[in-house]
């Protein structure tokens, strides 16, 4: 492994650290307060460092959070997670948000579509991959063929090496037209699957990517990719248990701090930021760096200079949701997603967000949304309430309170061919340096579970560079992701 791929021994580091006079505890910075961060600060805290933990926003949780309008407690996005998703699930059960969640007993997702009846993808009691054979040999948006090329490349897909630099230079798209999958047939299929988990369409996304989501997730175990969905609010069930849990670990947490400048020194790091009361700087003697990758890349170009050019390129995608209100029930789903329309997914979130009596509160997500970041809110109204009334016959008479957009520029990396040599380690080539974020090499897209891994990961490195314990450093999640680290492109950036 080459040194900007993270060797700890590489430009002169050594795996240990010094700096701590002896009975004094290492401190550890955190940069971020997203998933990543939370989970990097407590594992740190539980390792035994003092930890403190510094966010530009005045909440925590990152991409994922709660906003108030008009009385109503609207979340940025539609995050939901799957069974399969252990590390965020054992982030849920340490704040002591698990209540607040529900997961499905058994997968289950109701597809709409204009004009047409109500079809169900639901597994069978079969062991995987043959537990939804039912579904695709009923499923109404495919012709017979279809059907049967879909069942083939599926079994295909479960064999292919998610690790294979070949899968890396090709679509998902490109390789199911092998399998007689036509336009037609990805939309009315594999879409469902890609855009939520890799904020793409399968005709974009890295086919290396898309065999990790598709194996990890419906083709491993037949239970794999039971949904699971958060019951209140993202602020309730992220950024107040969070501060709870961080402060009961004995993280110090400082919000509205925003990092303008790292530095390195024979005694360790220098961060200097920005917060109300003026300029400030803290000294620590490792930092693990949780920010968005663009944020990230402009904190390590001194130190980090290939590293930092590498998350200059890497891409993002954007995703848009829109939040309407109607003035009765239009909806008996509490959730569903769409084939043939504009709409990709919707959920029913009237009682999370605190809807008023007999209205019902409905948020469409629409992920790789590059086509819709550039419309208006009016245009977006235009096209979309109609588009909800042809799939949900009441809303057609039904009066819309409220049309709330959201939008997330760079919510995500873009999980394109090539973008795996472009995600880095957690370790770096500065000992004490770490990086966190769903962006790192965790072997996930940029998901809920990317991010708590890559927490872990970061925390892992800290303890192994300050000679901490480190089985209190992300060893509860045994997740079995591999990550691949993209040295090779790094290397050539540097030169």
């Amino acid at each position: 492994m080459s040194a900007l791929a993270g060797d700890p021994h590489a430009a002169g580091g050594s795996s240990v650290l010094g700096g701590a006079p002896a009975g004094e505890r290492p401190r550890v910075l955190v940069l971020g307060g997203g998933l990543a961060g939370i989970v990097a600060a407590l594992d740190c805290a539980e390792a035994g460092a003092e930890v403190a933990l510094l966010e530009v926003r005045r909440r925590l949780g990152g991409a994922a959070y709660s906003f108030e309008r008009d009385g109503l407690t609207l979340d940025n996005g539609q995050h939901v997670f799957l069974r399969c998703c252990r590390a965020y699930r054992a982030l849920l059960a340490r704040l002591g948000s698990e209540r607040l969640t529900t997961m499905q007993p058994r997968l289950r997702i109701p597809v709409l579509s204009p004009g047409g009846r109500p079809a169900l993808l639901r597994r069978g009691a079969l062991p995987a991959p043959f537990h939804l054979a039912g579904a695709l040999a009923r499923y109404p948006h495919l012709r017979p063929a279809r059907r049967l090329g879909a069942a083939r490349a599926a079994l295909a897909l479960a064999r292919l090496d998610p690790n294979d630099p070949a899968l890396e230079a090709r679509t998902l798209g490109s390789w199911l037209a092998g399998y007689g999958q036509d336009a037609a047939a990805v939309a009315a299929l594999w879409d469902l699957v890609a855009l939520p988990t890799m904020n793409v369409r399968a005709a974009e996304a890295s086919l290396a990517l898309a065999a990790f989501v598709f194996q990890t997730g419906l083709l491993a175990s037949n239970d794999a990719g039971d949904i699971g969905f958060h019951d209140a609010g993202l602020g309730e069930i992220l950024d107040r248990p969070a501060r709870h849990a961080l402060r009961a670990a004995g993280v110090q947490v400082r919000l509205g701090w925003r990092a303008q400048r790292l530095e390195r020194d024979a005694g360790g790091f220098r961060a200097h930021g920005l917060e109300a009361a003026g300029a400030s700087c803290e000294r620590a003697h490792a930092v693990v760096v949780a920010l968005p990758h663009q944020r990230a890349a402009a904190l390590l170009e001194g130190l980090l200079a290939p590293t930092a050019r590498a998350l200059r390129a890497l891409p993002s995608s954007p995703i848009v949701n829109l939040h309407v209100l109607f003035d009765r029930r239009v909806c008996e789903q509490p959730f569903a997603a769409g084939v043939g329309t504009p709409v990709q997914y919707l959920f029913d979130r009237s009682r999370a967000a605190g809807a008023p009596p007999g209205c019902q509160y409905l948020a469409v997500s629409l992920s790789g949304a590059d086509a819709e970041m550039k419309l208006s809110v009016a245009q977006l109204r235009e096209r979309y309430l109609p588009a909800i009334a042809q799939l949900l016959p009441q809303a057609r008479t039904a009066r819309v309170e409220r049309f709330v957009v959201t939008r997330e520029h760079a919510a995500t990396f873009r999980a394109a061919p090539g973008v795996a040599a472009l995600r880095p380690a957690a370790l770096t080539a500065v000992p004490g340096l770490v990086l966190a974020g769903a962006y790192t090499d965790t072997g996930w897209p940029a998901t809920l579970e990317g991010a708590a891994l890559s927490g872990h990961a970061a925390a892992r490195e800290v303890a192994r560079a300050l000679g901490l314990r480190r089985d209190g450093a992300g060893a509860r999640t045994g997740s079995t992701a591999t990550p691949r680290a993209g040295a090779a492109a790094q290397e050539a950036l540097a030169r």
